[in-house]
């Protein structure tokens, strides 16, 4: 009874107990376990936290108070009131006074910060230049493409591909500047050449005091003193900022350190809020505003210059290559003209044999089409598109069986300067250089014997176009876009250059 007892009373260790401390967990003795500490510093980022936070509500109420917000809206309805195509945008944009920010600046969730001691210190002209200037940032996508640029960079480093990447991911601060500097000069390279007047001098800043007084009746939107354009940093005019950023080098980034806010080059700012704060917008009602901003600038209200025009052309269409559209254009007037079938005797009928050699019966032919093609030598037309464009219409042709003596080729400007048959695009001789009508070169290729069944024009479209349908299928290729090809005169009448609607026609873009 007793061994029983005793054995009834003994502890029997565990594994874990029997193996000891774990060197993992084990601590020399004396030394305070980490979750000790824990509480003391947790309270101490609360407390350093809470009085930022403090400090920043503190600064925006001040600022609030102090911002001439009368002002401010006045610039919003002048800049309005100039590029009207830029009203929903402008009206989009939330404000944030805060002392933070230098000037202003926005972010990528269309909140312009303002500082009230720079609304004080300009003019309502120049306030109403810098609204177009930031709300340019946003409809134009800025933040997005710096992003994707950023990102294609960082894979080009990753890669070890050859060249050098147009941003330096190691030194990210430096290539946020960069990329400010150069979506500063797409924008300002021709807003606001557009909206001077054609009596006004040249210069877009803030001049002398003589000549401020005699812009005193002048409500025409400026850009403020020191604003980046490219003639001030000695840069040709380019179309996008990715073109201008491979100009912009190190020495322009410590003469012009600016930031215009994550709505421009997508990078950390610490005077924006995040995406919680006060009126943001998403990336589905940004894109809703930008189709709003691109209809207006389609629908003619206002006058946007080039720059506008060509995003606005761009903006929301899919990107087609033109050699495809080309290509299916050629290849359907190509199927349509060879599927007209004759009989003919050289080629006797299977059915021939049947009768017993009696009656001899013709068998059917299909003749491959005729093509001229009429290509626009004048001087305002590059060798570049002429080269691709042929090159195109040759492989087609090739494709497709029509070769040699199938294919006449016709150079023509003012006049038809060539006519050969060619088989391959190497023997053509290109003769040219004067004015253009391409009705000489149109009309000489339907009196070919044999008459041609597709005709295909390459062209530029300064052209005047026949009048009279042209007994054959005619397809114009155009080095341009359809907005170039019409405009308004000197005298207010309006020019349109576009082919008639029985051609059918693609744009080489």
């Amino acid at each position: 009874m007793s061994a029983t007892t005793t054995v009834s009373t003994l502890k029997i260790p565990t594994p874990a107990v029997m193996a000891g401390p774990s060197r993992l967990t084990a601590r020399p003795a004396g030394l305070p376990a980490p979750w000790e500490g824990q509480p003391a510093k947790a309270a101490a980022s609360q407390a350093a936290h809470h009085e930022a936070d403090r400090a920043e509500r503190r600064d925006r109420a001040q600022a609030a108070a102090d911002l001439d917000t009368p002002k401010l809206l006045a610039a919003r309805h002048l800049a309005v009131t100039t590029c009207p195509y830029l009203a929903v945008a402008l009206h989009a944009i939330a404000v944030v006074p805060t002392y933070a920010v230098p000037t202003m600046g926005v972010d990528r969730h269309w909140r312009c910060y303002v500082n009230p001691a720079f609304v004080r210190a300009h003019p309502v002209r120049e306030l109403a230049g810098v609204w177009l200037h930031e709300v340019s940032h946003l409809v134009r996508d800025h933040h997005t493409r710096a992003r994707r640029l950023t990102e294609a960079s960082a894979r080009h480093e990753a890669a070890g591909r050859p060249g050098s990447a147009p941003l330096d991911p190691d030194n990210p601060r430096r290539e946020q500047v960069r990329l400010n500097i150069a979506m500063d000069l797409e924008i300002n390279d021709d807003l606001f050449e557009s909206l001077r007047g054609p009596d006004k001098p040249r210069t877009l800043h803030r001049r002398s005091k003589t000549d401020d007084a005699d812009d005193a009746n002048d409500t025409t939107p400026r850009l403020p003193e020191g604003a980046l354009t490219p003639s001030r940093l000695r840069i040709a005019n380019c179309d996008l900022f990715e073109q201008y950023l491979h100009h912009v080098t190190p020495t322009m980034v410590a003469d012009h350190w600016t930031d215009c806010g994550s709505g421009a080059h997508d990078g950390p700012v610490p005077w924006e809020d995040d995406a919680a704060g006060a009126h943001p917008l998403g990336p589905h009602e940004a894109a809703a505003i930008r189709i709003s901003v691109r209809d207006a600038i389609a629908a003619g209200r206002g006058t946007a210059p080039s720059g506008w025009q060509r995003w606005a052309e761009h903006y929301g269409k899919a990107p087609q290559d033109w050699r495809t559209l080309l290509g299916a254009a050629f290849r359907t007037s190509l199927g349509a003209a060879g599927g007209a079938g004759d009989y003919t005797y050289r080629r006797p009928n299977r059915r021939t044999a049947s009768l017993g050699g009696r009656l001899v019966l013709p068998g059917l032919h299909r003749p491959l089409p005729q093509v001229a093609v009429v290509i626009d030598t004048s001087g305002s037309v590059s060798d570049m598109d002429l080269g691709s464009a042929l090159t195109e219409v040759a492989a087609i042709t090739r494709a497709l069986g029509v070769t040699g003596r199938n294919v006449a080729v016709y150079t023509c400007d003012a006049a038809v300067q060539t006519a050969q048959n060619v088989c391959r695009a190497e023997e053509l001789t290109l003769v040219g250089g004067g004015g253009t009508d391409l009705r000489e070169g149109i009309r000489a290729a339907m009196t070919r014997q044999p008459r041609p069944d597709v005709t295909v024009v390459l062209t530029d479209g300064g052209t005047p176009w026949p009048e009279e349908q042209s007994g054959c299928r005619v397809v114009a290729g155009i080095f341009a876009s359809h907005r170039s090809l019409t405009r308004f005169g000197s005298d207010g009448t309006f020019i349109d250059c576009r082919p008639p609607e029985w051609i059918e026609t693609v744009y080489l873009e």
